[in-house]
């Protein structure tokens, strides 16, 4: 049976959308459902800002494609849904660069929200499922890969295009509840409400060309070297969304960071930079560049980067510690059947490893029962590790210190009554 046909059997699909009112219409039953599923496609290979080409959503009953890209359709009601009713949870599957379009278009990010790749991480020790082996290990069927590399923007859409499309939801709405009832049922659902925040919160998707500088490789804390690179990344993004071009297609990273750190004496100098062209010594872009650079500050004392690379100096013996944390980890997770990126981050468990007690997730809620505690025993040197069966286990020191005395109580007790015979 063609994959249509197993959705069209249980669930209503309406042809692609292309006009206001009906999709006012869907829009206006979805409304009252307790979820909708969702998925894009989208376009940004050849531009700064990602072009929205299809939307699909779906609930339980019903399932729909809707274009954008339809002349004269108006999205108002589709992205109200989406950002503003909070009755209706969201659904997505690895879903940040769907939320990053839907707040680009409407400066809010929907919410409540609930992604399957994320839930994912409590279920089982995978730690970013695909969205094939997510159908396939919760449904058994086969995901038509044919159309993923599709190019979105043509013109018109296929019928194949469209069922490939609309298949991401029909099938999230269906597992859904079933992933639901499993976390239901193994009380991991609390778990995830921080990691569906965290995707919800709209600073993860502001485009602010003054930190974009962070994203770079540059060695050293040099506050000149710094401030030029944190003034020519945020003029290149600034290039680059002018002219919605992707930013390498400005400057590459590694040619910003070799600018930063040997700064071109002239214009004509820009010809000798590698990664940039002959063009450069003389053109408007060229100049701006230069301009720029002129203008640059040393970054400020408390905008460098933290000394050492995750936080607190380790040494050899802490990161010695941090190596056996990292092992309990693995234990813990396979213990619990749980992404061990869930339960804790390498740089907490280096800052663990280097004696900090703050703030650190791994110790507070549930993740402090789970795992937090008995890291935390590990670094205190109450906690041991031990094969058992063959398997490398955990064990806490004075529980191994009351078993060897109660083996010496009876070697003793077994020496004693030999003797007595």
């Amino acid at each position: 049976m063609p994959r249509w046909a197993y959705r069209a059997q249980h669930m209503k699909i309406h042809p692609l959308i292309t006009a206001s009112d009906d999709l006012a219409a869907i829009c206006e039953r979805l409304a009252r459902s307790e979820f909708v599923a969702v998925d894009t496609e989208f376009m940004r290979e050849n531009t700064y800002w990602p072009e929205l080409c299809l939307v699909q959503i779906a609930n339980e009953e019903e399932a729909a494609a809707i274009d954008p890209l339809a002349e004269g359709i108006d999205l108002t009601p589709l992205l109200d849904l989406l950002t503003d009713n909070e009755d209706v949870l969201k659904i997505f599957h690895a879903g940040g660069q769907d939320v990053e379009i839907i707040y680009n278009l409407t400066g809010r990010t929907p919410h409540p929200i609930f992604d399957t790749q994320i839930a994912m991480l409590a279920i089982s020790q995978s730690e970013q499922i695909g969205y094939s082996n997510l159908v396939e290990s919760w449904l058994g069927i086969p995901v038509d890969k044919g159309a993923r590399f599709t190019d979105w923007s043509r013109r018109p859409l296929t019928d194949r295009q469209i069922e490939y499309a609309i298949g991401d939801v029909t099938h999230l709405s269906t597992i859904f509840p079933k992933m639901l009832d499993r976390l239901v049922k193994t009380g991991r659902g609390q778990w995830l409400d921080q990691e569906m925040e965290k995707l919800a919160d709209p600073d993860n998707y502001r485009n602010d060309p003054s930190l974009s500088w962070r994203r770079i490789k540059a060695a050293g804390r040099n506050p000149t070297v710094l401030g030029r690179l944190k003034a020519i990344a945020a003029w290149r993004e600034l290039e680059a969304q002018d002219k919605n071009i992707p930013r390498g297609r400005i400057v590459r990273d590694e040619t910003l960071a070799d600018i930063a750190s040997h700064p071109p004496k002239s214009q004509a100098d820009l010809a000798k930079v590698r990664g940039l062209s002959q063009g450069w010594k003389n053109n408007d872009i060229g100049m701006r560049l230069m301009d720029v650079l002129a203008a640059a500050d040393p970054l400020p004392g408390d905008e460098l980067p933290k000394r050492g690379a995750k936080g607190a100096p380790l040494g050899k013996q802490g990161a010695l510690v941090a190596d056996l944390l990292k092992l309990l980890l693995k234990i813990r997770s396979r213990e619990i059947d749980v992404a061990s990126r869930l339960l804790a981050r390498s740089d907490e468990l280096e800052q663990l490893a280097a004696g900090v007690r703050g703030d650190l997730p791994i110790l507070q809620g549930w993740r402090y029962e789970q795992f937090g505690h008995d890291a935390v025993d590990l670094v205190e040197g109450k906690l041991a590790f031990a094969v058992v069966s063959g398997k490398l286990k955990m064990t806490h020191v004075e529980d191994v210190a009351e078993e060897a005395a109660e083996v010496v109580a009876e070697e003793a007790a077994e020496t004693i009554a030999d003797a007595a015979e």
